[in-house]
């Protein structure tokens, strides 16, 4: 069978299956070349080093996060934009130590920031706020994927059996809150964990939009 022809995207896309499976610090020459079942330094040829590697493989992140469109409403836009880095980050949580840590960022990474901040200036952010909007959103959705993917439970079932043993531990007439916010709130059977990142999405949002009045009518 005909292995087909080495290329920068099949490079690239091996180095992402690699640091699915063991992390960023997994992403070396050697690995990639491996998972592609060549030498590695036929590698050479359409990455220089695993610095250009890595600029490449947060680039194409950045490229699977749908671009926000500055026509219509900037929360429909900027909400899709979340929930799209959402999926795509719990995906490659390997990503999230990256994305903001190299020099010299591609020009996929360069567009998807230019296309944010263009949906909130369009929309009447001043610049500083706009700035201070996508700090807040990355950070909101990074420290949300962070804490989703580090949950010892997924499902309904899952959470059950955690708040089985947290409530078996906790002594009877103490801590009269958390036992309430367990038993009122999460063995709710139409509670769903993963809801609370609309949530907090929407207070951001609200808040944005308030700031964004503001400053139009100062």
């Amino acid at each position: 069978m005909t292995r087909p022809a080495l290329s920068r995207e099949r490079v690239l896309d091996a180095a992402i299956r690699v640091a699915d499976r063991g992390g960023a610090e997994a992403i070396t020459m050697r690995r990639v070349a491996q998972e592609l079942g060549v030498e590695a330094m036929s590698l050479y040829h359409h990455v220089p080093n695993k610095d250009a590697m890595l600029d490449g493989v947060v680039d194409a992140v950045f490229t699977a996060i749908e671009l926000p469109v500055a026509e219509g409403d900037w929360r429909t836009a900027i909400r899709a934009r979340a929930e799209s880095a959402r999926t795509v980050l719990f995906r490659h949580r390997w990503a999230l130590g990256l994305l903001d840590s190299r020099p010299t960022p591609g020009s996929a990474t360069l567009r998807h920031h230019d296309a944010v901040l263009g949906v909130l200036l369009n929309a009447g952010f001043t610049l500083e706020l706009a700035a201070h909007a996508v700090s807040l959103l990355d950070s909101y959705i990074g420290g949300y994927v962070l804490q989703e993917a580090n949950l010892p439970m997924t499902t309904s079932a899952e959470v059950q059996d955690v708040a089985d043993g947290i409530l078996a531990a906790l002594p009877a007439d103490e801590l009269p809150h958390l036992r309430a916010m367990i038993v009122d709130h999460a063995l709710r059977p139409d509670y769903d964990h993963t809801a609370e990142f609309d949530f907090g999405l929407d207070l951001i949002l609200d808040g944005l939009e308030a700031r964004r009045k503001a400053d139009a009518a100062a």
